[in-house]
């Protein structure tokens, strides 16, 4: 919400401050400049962009303004999941859920986490980390490094929408220009018997393309693409939290050390205090202690 709110003052500001000058906002409506700009930078960016990265931009743009895909909440049901299937594990063996990963529901092991198992991408890092564990004998190193490896991929596969976003935002200032040149050129057409009036409209409409195309590009795509940016960011953490609990764990630290490791990953403003962890992880609800009023003197 808060990034709607950023845009309208952009609008505000630009348009109000112009409207403050003298000007008259009808002067700035062109829609066959915004046909120029808006056209050419959209078919650029389908030409220049395989079509899953086109629907990952259009999809990511659009959830960009719901806000972060994780919250406070959403990683301590995550390190709540981690935890019991570490401390299954550990009472059990490593052989103890290995059915629940050949289901395709998740079987017992993810029926409590229906938040996290509806996040596929999730879903398939953190089973195929734990086939890891119960099908292979790989120490504490090669797991680690063979996650890295698996994180540096995802997280540059997350990042590729907002880098093609980005990349039209760099270059709507110079669709602009190209739309405020063919402006120039029709004027340079009716030169020959056109009054002051009418040339002085042509070129304004000329230069209303030269600013549709930088205001649109630093006031609106350029924002966008920087938010996508975070919100890939935020959701690599959720992978990395995984990854972290489950190395510790094959280092040997008990589920509760390991789920630590994978707390301190997160930032501070969303992530869950120690004490409210932990009594999660007990099963507990913590409420504020009563303090007992004094009687009038």
């Amino acid at each position: 919400m808060i990034q709607i709110v950023g845009s309208i003052v952009v609008l505000i500001c630009v348009f109000g401050g112009f409207v403050l000058e003298g000007g008259h906002i009808l002067a700035l409506w062109h829609p066959t400049e915004v046909v120029i700009i808006v056209g050419s930078a959209l078919g650029a960016f389908i030409t220049s962009n395989p079509t899953k990265i086109v629907k990952a931009a259009f999809k990511g743009a659009v959830e960009v303004i719901r806000g972060p895909r994780y919250k406070r909440d959403d990683y301590a049901t995550l390190l709540k999941l981690l935890y019991d299937v570490l401390v299954k594990i550990r009472k059990d063996g490593l052989m103890s859920i290995e059915t629940d990963l050949d289901a395709q529901s998740g079987g017992t092991l993810f029926k409590n986490y229906p938040r996290i198992a509806a996040d596929p991408h999730l879903m398939e890092f953190i089973t195929d980390c734990l086939r890891l564990m119960v099908g292979g004998s790989l120490d504490p190193h090669e797991l680690e490094s063979l996650l890295e490896m698996e994180l540096e991929t995802h997280h540059q596969a997350a990042h590729e929408p907002a880098i093609a976003v980005q990349k039209v935002a760099d270059a709507l200032p110079g669709f602009g220009i190209v739309a405020a040149v063919l402006g120039i050129v029709n004027t340079m057409a009716t030169l020959d018997g056109a009054d002051t009036a009418t040339i002085g409209h042509k070129v304004g409409a000329a230069l209303v393309g030269t600013f549709l195309g930088i205001l649109v590009s630093y006031g609106f795509v350029g924002p966008i693409a920087a938010l996508m940016s975070h919100g890939a960011n935020d959701e690599g953490k959720a992978f990395e939290v995984v990854k972290m609990a489950l190395v510790a764990s094959v280092r040997g630290y008990v589920p509760a050390i390991a789920i630590e490791f994978a707390r301190k990953l997160l930032m501070s403003d969303v992530r869950p205090s120690f004490g409210d962890l932990e009594a999660q992880l007990k099963g507990k609800v913590r409420t504020a202690p009563v303090v007992a009023e004094k009687e009038p003197a």
